[in-house]
């Protein structure tokens, strides 16, 4: 099994963002520790489940669409060869070429039928092939949701196990995990889509904290209507 990184970050940020909301939604509540735990991993698996399967269907269905596209391309030049040279020679019209390199590029690229396939894919439709396994991006997207989004629970379940009812203690532990979680996987987007990593680790750990920050409030404010 390969694991996406893009997908991995993708489902990391994601589980992070929505366990530590509900961890500083209970908080504001003035809830058990209990409740954070069964409402945490209760958001682990059904929400991480659920995001993993709408990227499988996603990358499933991009990749069927740009598959049909392609047969459709195979027939036009099987089947309306001189129309389909006269769109590549367009093409290339437009990107500035003319006269007899114009004919020599028109040339080359319909001498070879893959050559020929990938660039109406491309230039025509601006489509390109996805190698990605849609099942290997669903388990990428599931394995970052729930290791990272694990993350902010992890204080409560040590506190727990030893029997100790520190919740604001536990709290403050999550909230520097957390934000630690964060900055670290923005760093590696920021690897991946080669921007300043540290740039992209303060980004995450924004979108992050205000996600938390709203939470904690809400949770906060319907404590107070409630009581």
């Amino acid at each position: 099994m390969k694991i996406h990184f893009d997908d991995f970050i993708y489902g990391s940020i994601d589980g992070a963002v929505t366990t530590f909301a509900i961890v500083a939604g209970v908080m504001g509540a003035s809830l058990p520790a209990v409740i954070i735990l069964i409402l945490g991993f209760a958001n682990l698996f059904a929400d991480g489940f659920s995001m993993a399967a709408a990227n499988y269907q996603a990358s499933k269905a991009r990749n069927e669409f740009v598959e049909m596209k392609r047969r459709q391309e195979e027939w036009e030049i099987d089947n309306l060869e001189d129309q389909e040279r006269e769109e590549i020679r367009e093409i290339y019209r437009k990107k500035g070429f003319k006269d007899e390199l114009l004919e020599d590029v028109v040339r080359i690229i319909t001498s070879k039928r893959k050559v020929w396939l990938d660039t109406m894919m491309k230039e025509e439709l601006g489509l390109i092939e996805d190698e990605k396994n849609p099942m290997h991006s669903s388990v990428s997207t599931f394995v970052g949701f729930n290791l990272v989004g694990l993350i902010p629970l992890i204080p409560f379940m040590i506190f727990m196990i030893i029997g100790i009812e520190m919740n604001s203690e536990a709290f403050l532990y999550s909230i520097v995990s957390v934000c630690s979680a964060f900055f670290l996987v923005g760093m590696i987007k920021g690897k991946i889509v080669k921007k300043s990593m540290v740039h992209s680790g303060i980004n995450t750990l924004i979108i992050g904290g205000i996600a938390a920050i709203v939470a904690y409030f809400v949770g906060y404010g319907l404590n107070l209507l409630i009581s």
